[in-house]
């Protein structure tokens, strides 16, 4: 007997083995089940925030618990990335020009469009009725697509999804900013004036943000010398089903990341313990762990 027609359709469209099936139904059918419960309780929409480096499998893994919960829960699920509120590529370069040139490229905080996704979650929380226009990003030409094409929510929903590979993560002190953590820093950003930037950001407007979040998941990397490998195979992935000419090559991808690098350690190293969900992968992407707790710990 086949499986059933979501979990195909689930399979094609991330092109995933028909063993993928019982590893997630092992990992992560029982955050599904935790989640329908709470929401359950809760009687109102939830926020559930996912945090994981480039290429841990955030995207795939809300898909599979958006599929689950809309089949087996009967719950209207929304996954929304925070990719999709980059800034134009426009806006970018006025602010590269403004600022500082490290921010003409998406990626850190300071880069996206705080206040369209906190009117969306606002929208989307507050379960009003009427529609509701949700952006999109198409890396591939590294622009946020026509307004005309956006996805358009026409009805209330029970749970939200939203991952990001920066969403968690807290301002770094004086101290922790002072050195570079890589070649770009240390060329580009000689004075820390881009990473001061980022940080005051990341403190005014993501902070305040993940008060509205009920719920904590993180896939941890093993290290970040992962990311690069991660990053490199999403690329290439994008590349088989783009004609955009914005695909990056090894040694730009190998540049790229250096912008993720300062978050994504200081992730790695705080986060862990501030999350309700812990899924440590190991070098294949494998979950090798689950760690679920109720009250996680703020120190």
């Amino acid at each position: 007997m086949g499986s059933p027609h979501w979990q195909q359709a689930f399979l094609r469209r991330h092109r995933l083995p028909e063993s993928y099936l019982s590893y997630a139904q092992q990992w992560f059918m029982p955050l599904a089940e935790g989640l329908a419960a709470h929401q359950n309780s809760a009687g109102r929409p939830l926020l559930v925030a996912f945090n994981g480096s480039q290429g841990s499998g955030k995207t795939t893994v809300c898909d599979y618990l958006r599929c689950f919960l809309e089949e087996h829960a009967g719950l209207h699920v929304l996954s929304l990335s925070l990719d999709d509120f980059y800034l134009t590529r426009a806006e970018r370069e006025g602010l590269a020009a403004r600022i500082h040139p490290l921010l003409a490229t998406r990626g850190v905080p300071g880069t996206h469009d705080m206040m369209l996704l906190r009117q969306t979650l606002a929208t989307l929380l507050a379960a009003e009725p009427g529609s509701l226009k949700v952006p999109r990003f198409d890396k591939s030409v590294d622009d946020r697509v026509p307004r005309a094409a956006w996805d358009e929510i026409t009805e209330g929903v029970d749970i939200v999804l939203l991952e990001g590979w920066c969403l968690g993560a807290q301002a770094q002190t004086e101290a922790e900013l002072a050195a570079p953590v890589n070649a770009l820093e240390a060329r580009e950003d000689p004075r820390g004036e881009w990473r001061h930037y980022v940080n005051e950001v990341l403190s005014r407007e993501f902070e305040p943000m993940y008060q509205l979040v009920d719920q904590w998941v993180m896939l941890g990397a093993p290290s970040f010398d992962c990311v690069y490998r991660w990053r490199l195979e999403q690329e290439q992935k994008l590349a088989e089903h783009s004609r955009g000419e914005g695909i990056m090559n090894a040694s730009q991808v190998a540049r790229f990341i250096q912008f993720y690098e300062r978050i994504t350690r200081h992730c790695l190293a705080q986060l862990p313990s501030r999350v309700h969900d812990f899924y440590q992968l190991d070098e294949a992407r494998q979950v090798t762990r689950h760690r679920h707790c109720e009250s996680p710990g703020s120190e």
